[in-house]
């Protein structure tokens, strides 16, 4: 795309959010992409298990990232307005939403394992691997609980930088520690899938520990946590009607995702292994979409509740060319890489031939994620308009993906490929409503109100 298509300062404004998001973002992936070969290396069992036991992560990972979608749709508004005190509020409301989703995962997780995975796979030996990371495991969904609500507000006020740099340094922490504990290196023990399990623990404890340190130094929000819950009960109206949708939809849209888990997990431990992989990778090349997605709201949001709703129009309408431009490269990005990827896991030749198919499938799926992702989780969330959105991916997946990918796999006994196919049609369908629901300009709104204000 030309430059010149561009306002003057907008690529640096962007920039300066996209960067340390995108960099966040490939670390993540990266770690997740070498968890996934190390324990391929160890069996394709061990990478199952470990597959269908992160399921549970998954979930709370949704929950956690349509938290991040709200808190953004009203702190990066405030933000432009420099409200501290409503920030500290929106914050709140957070802290409290992460505790009623990571405790009751945690306890499940720990006292129940095998239960809650019989919910993915009936495979009694991918259960009982599984369950030895997810018991371990259960512990890093309480560190979770703080620590992901601050790093949402504070990457909403514009420092993404600190996000980035304390999310990689626990996820550093992550992957050195899971070389260590699953083969055992300098004289530790051989742990296999316990030791992931652990080194993620380390990893959201040293998350948990550097974010406690910066909530004492920084100055947006306030140093008494009593604070935080005097919250007005207009802000809390403005979440539920706001924001709460965007939640939801997360919510409910993971939960739909996660049946395509379900879904692979019953049908064999080949196409469990070849989905773990190519989750991961595809995430991985799509990784700039994303975080131009995920910049993108941060940025609109300031301008929208700054009172430069023109400009967010004029500036949302070269974001998304942009976007359009780095979905199709990152396609064939992905589509020349495929050839290599079976070959760095250990895997059946039947699960080798899933995941290159399943690869040159999400070469054109990743263009429809990345433009629905910034419409839907972007544009429309940042502008305060997330019912539109909300109902579109309900209908998407639990209109159409999820009935048509048990009926596919379970009643009439598609091949798995077909049923995965199927499966990845969901993005297709709403793209042409997500493209005229953005058209009409009708999903930008100044939500902030000034009696909120010191």
């Amino acid at each position: 795309m030309n430059r010149k298509q561009f306002r003057k300062g907008l690529i640096r404004e962007l920039s300066v959010l996209v960067i340390p998001i995108v960099i966040q973002n490939l670390i993540s992936n990266f770690v997740n992409f070498a968890d996934t070969v190390m324990l391929g290396r160890v069996s394709q069992t061990a990478l199952s298990a470990g597959s269908l036991a992160g399921q549970v992560y998954f979930v709370l990972s949704i929950i956690y990232f349509g938290l991040a979608s709200s808190i953004t749709i009203l702190s990066s508004q405030y933000w432009g307005k420099k409200d501290y005190k409503t920030i500290g509020s929106i914050f709140g409301i957070g802290l409290i939403i992460s505790a009623l989703f990571s405790i009751p995962a945690a306890l499940l997780a720990f006292v129940i394992p095998q239960k809650v995975l019989l919910f993915w796979t009936s495979d009694p030996t991918l259960i009982a691997e599984g369950a030895q990371y997810l018991r371990i495991v259960s512990f890093s969904y309480l560190c979770m609980c703080f620590s992901q609500p601050y790093l949402s507000t504070m990457k909403s006020c514009e420092r993404v930088a600190l996000s980035t740099r304390i999310s990689v340094t626990a996820l550093l922490i992550n992957v050195i520690g899971n070389a260590i504990l699953i083969f055992g290196l300098f004289g530790f023990p051989v742990m296999g899938i316990r030791g992931a399990a652990l080194a993620t623990c380390i990893a959201r404890l040293t998350e948990l520990a550097i974010c406690g340190y910066d909530y004492f130094h920084q100055e947006i929000l306030s140093h008494d946590p009593r604070t935080f819950f005097r919250i007005p009960s207009e802000l809390f109206q403005d979440f539920r009607r706001h924001c709460l949708p965007a939640f939801i939809n997360d919510v409910i849209w993971g939960f739909a995702f996660n049946m395509n888990s379900v879904i692979m997990g019953h049908l064999g431990s080949d196409m469990v292994a070849a989905s773990s992989v190519v989750g991961i990778v595809r995430e991985i090349v799509a990784v700039v979409g994303f975080g131009i997605a995920t910049g993108s709201a941060i940025l609109l949001g300031k301008e929208i509740g700054s009172g430069r709703s023109d400009l967010a129009k004029r500036d949302a309408s070269s974001i998304l060319k942009l976007t359009f431009q780095v979905s199709l490269v990152q396609a064939a990005l992905l589509y020349l890489i495929s050839g290599y990827i079976p070959s760095l896991v250990v895997i059946s030749d039947t699960a080798r031939q899933y995941l290159l198919y399943m690869l040159h499938i999400s070469c054109i799926y990743t263009i429809g994620q990345v433009i629905n992702t910034l419409l839907i989780a972007s544009f429309f969330r940042c502008g305060g308009d997330s019912r539109y959105g909300m109902r579109l991916d309900i209908l998407s997946m639990w209109g159409f993906a999820v009935p048509i990918g048990l009926l596919s796999a379970f009643v009439f006994h598609l091949p798995p490929l077909t049923v995965y196919t199927l499966l990845c049609l969901d993005e297709a369908i709403k793209l042409p409503f997500a493209l005229i629901h953005y058209r009409r300009g009708t999903w930008i709104n100044d939500l902030t109100r000034t009696e909120f204000a010191d």
